[in-house]
């Protein structure tokens, strides 16, 4: 499985035009193996081919750093997951200072046992998106969310926790223009501006990832309740 997925997505590092530490492929690939021996008794991913693992968890999620310089940079992923997108860019860009935010407690026990095994640095938040930016908003230089809601939803979830200045990556598939063009409304609200919107091939389809810079701060209001916000959406 190892070998697999190692040579898979060191094939795929050039094709994207990403550059990543000396040891760095191989940690992201410890990480993936993991991911799918635990995937065998805990619900964690529907992907678990060594090739789909470096394609479409591995390198989908290294096209960030392709959009944005994390470097001394703080970074919340929100609605984590198994760690997607924010473990792979920890390893491929070490200096960046990660926060791991989930509502699963399962998920994040599990994160917070196997990271450290992989000399991987985090902080781990259990709560709800819309809950934990309490005390935590506007505190971080971006903020990443993968494969979590609808865009007009998903930034309601993510703009509260980046500073101005700073941006909201959100990670999309092939229907990534068409929710784009349900949010202006929101990318207003929020204190938003679409900057660019970064379109890679991936294993037949388009991903992107869409850049939206933090222009003002977003009003005390957002986020409402999850149940308001998916009812209602900006």
């Amino acid at each position: 499985m190892m070998d697999t997925m190692l040579s898979t997505l060191r094939a795929g590092l050039p094709e994207l035009g990403v550059t990543i530490p000396e040891g760095a492929d191989e940690t992201l690939c410890r990480f993936g193996c993991e991911l799918v021996e635990q995937n065998k008794v805990m619900n964690l991913t529907a992907i678990t081919e060594p090739e789909a693992v470096a394609k479409l968890h591995l390198l989908d999620c290294l096209t960030v750093l392709k959009c944005a310089d994390l470097k001394g940079k703080r970074l919340i992923d929100v609605g984590c997951g198994a760690g997607f997108p924010g473990v792979p860019l920890k390893i491929g860009c070490p200096e960046l200072q990660l926060t791991l935010l989930d509502s699963l407690g399962k998920r994040m026990n599990w994160l917070e046992a196997t990271l450290p095994k992989l000399g991987v640095d985090a902080t781990y938040i259990t709560a709800r998106a819309e809950e934990a930016v309490a005390d935590r908003r506007e505190q971080y230089d971006f903020a990443t969310s993968r494969a979590v809601a609808r865009l007009n939803i998903l930034l309601e979830l993510t703009a509260p926790y980046v500073k101005v200045g700073g941006a909201v990556l959100a990670m999309k598939g092939a229907a990534g223009r068409e929710e784009l063009d349900e949010c202006k409304n929101a990318i207003r609200q929020l204190g938003l501006k679409l900057e660019k919107v970064h379109e890679f091939p991936m294993d037949g389809t388009n991903h992107m990832v869409i850049v939206l810079r933090k222009v003002a701060p977003t009003p005390a209001k957002f986020p409402r309740r999850y149940a308001k916000i998916k009812a209602a959406p900006l």
